[in-house]
């Protein structure tokens, strides 16, 4: 795994990469730093593991602890990056997800995996595809879809397509019992 992270992502062995990185008696598989900033921890799982949210819990649990924003985690074959945003309650964001077994071409696999690089890190670009992610997620667009001027031309839209009133409240009622999933709220 360091060979990988060194060869393609383009981290320095002894200036970027801390294995074993201690958080209070507990070890994060590797701690990243880009100019002597710790920016990320890599939860590393064997090949054949299935990654699950108990992994991602372990690596969060680091973060929070070290005030530290992304989390990658990887068996080699999947590679997720999360962002963590810092408050109560502490919100976890899937930036990226790469499959590499997956059917992508090699070079969408390549451009993707490029936000883990140590050069996207130092430029933050992976910050930008966090924000990116995060503006069009479920729960962003189900708060745009229930704000009062998107319920406002909906109701007007009723009006002119149907010629019924509709009440605004109703429209966001209706909105948030059939149409947007729960979890998203």
């Amino acid at each position: 795994m360091t060979d990988f992270l060194c060869e393609a992502l383009g981290f320095d062995k002894y200036e970027d990469l801390t294995t074993e990185y201690q958080v209070k008696g507990e070890f994060a598989d590797y701690g990243v730093r880009v100019d002597k900033q710790l920016v990320a921890f890599i939860e590393v799982k064997r090949v054949s593991t299935t990654l699950s949210p108990k992994h991602l819990r372990q690596a969060q649990s680091y973060a929070v602890n070290e005030g530290v924003e992304w989390i990658i985690l990887t068996n080699g074959i999947n590679w997720r990056a999360y962002h963590l945003s810092a408050g109560l309650p502490v919100e976890m964001d899937l930036a990226l997800d790469v499959e590499l077994l997956g059917e992508e071409t090699a070079g969408q696999k390549a451009n993707q995996l490029f936000y883990l690089t140590r050069e996207s890190f130092k430029r933050r670009q992976i910050d930008e595809l966090w924000r990116q992610r995060r503006a069009t997620s479920p729960k962003s667009l189900a708060t745009v879809l229930v704000s009062p001027p998107v319920a406002e031309a909906i109701r007007k839209e009723l009006w002119r397509e149907t010629k019924q009133r509709v009440d605004t409240e109703e429209i966001v009622r209706l909105l948030k019992e059939t149409v947007i999933r729960e979890d998203c709220l």
